[in-house]
């Protein structure tokens, strides 16, 4: 019996049907498994997952709210606009999936979200199909980032970054600002921004350059980030999270307006994260760019 099986392994014909069957039952199982990072939509979080991420996840709270202008000294409650979100498709794999919001005044807003291998892509639409303009300037994902940092609320900031003239500023910044509506926290508004249409928390006098938020993991081998455009502000919360909250600016009745975002979940190499971003938003990088940061995790 060992003879003849040898016999027949020796045959060509027999080896290449051998391999082709073996690649023809393995591929499915490959192909089974996705790759990267995946997503989940539930009662308004969204779930990054990997197992390269500490704790295997990411959440973020998609989305926190919708705000009206003039809310740098306002109540909280008088600035948000009521919204629901429903989940309209999610693919098998767990790469992509479509949301809607629906505000209470009639705008909609789409979100096509994806999954990369090391990042999150975002595309939206806003459309108000009303007759009256919409008061939504701007709008708040909540990213948690406790277990990505392993801290909590009274030290996770020691974590987290802006950009200051193309480089990396760790927090608390310089010009940290300790008065506002309500305390603690952070806010750089974006450029152009009314400093009265912002967040109610303490208002830094810094404007961020490029418009780019973050945090390193509780090793600082691994960093995120995010940034959308166009960006009303970023913002240092209090319930360890970090904000890129992306930019309405209002809707005229019949008006649609696309903005884009993403989010990096990379090496600790700021050089990299860098480059990426003024790939992916060259119109927050100005013409003459300033020398990058080194490889570092601190300024």
């Amino acid at each position: 019996m060992l003879h003849d099986s040898w016999q027949n392994w020796t045959r060509p014909g027999y080896r290449l049907a051998w391999v082709i069957g073996l690649v023809l039952f393995c591929v499915p199982v490959f192909a089974a498994q996705p790759t990267g990072l995946t997503l989940a939509w539930q009662e308004n979080i969204l779930t990054i997952r990997s197992d390269a991420l500490p704790g295997g996840e990411l959440k973020i709270w998609y989305l926190e709210a919708y705000c009206r202008p003039g809310s740098t000294d306002r109540d909280w409650h008088d600035t948000v606009i009521g919204h629901t979100t429903k989940l309209l498709s999610a693919s098998a794999d767990g790469k992509s999936l479509k949301l809607q919001c629906t505000l209470t005044e009639g705008v909609t807003v789409i979100h096509e979200i994806r999954a990369g291998d090391d990042e999150i892509d975002f595309r939206l639409l806003a459309h108000n199909p009303t007759e009256r303009t919409s008061a939504a300037h701007w709008a708040q994902p909540c990213i948690r980032v406790g277990d990505f940092t392993g801290l909590d609320k009274t030290d996770y900031l020691k974590k987290c970054f802006i950009f200051v003239d193309g480089r990396l500023a760790r927090m608390p910044t310089r010009d940290w600002a300790t008065e506002g509506r309500y305390v603690p926290g952070q806010v750089w508004a974006a450029p152009g921004i009314d400093k009265n249409d912002v967040n109610p928390r303490p208002l830094s006098a810094i404007v961020p350059q490029p418009g780019l938020i973050g945090c390193f993991s509780a090793d600082e081998k691994l960093l995120m980030a995010a940034s959308f455009e166009p960006y009303q502000e970023l913002f240092q919360g209090i319930i360890t999270c970090l904000h890129s909250d992306f930019r309405l600016g209002g809707l005229q009745p019949g008006e649609t307006k696309q903005i884009r975002g993403k989010l990096y979940l990379l090496p600790n190499d700021v050089p990299k994260l860098l480059e990426r971003h003024k790939l992916d938003f060259p119109e927050q990088w100005p013409t003459q760019q300033p020398k990058e940061t080194a490889k570092t995790t601190g300024e």
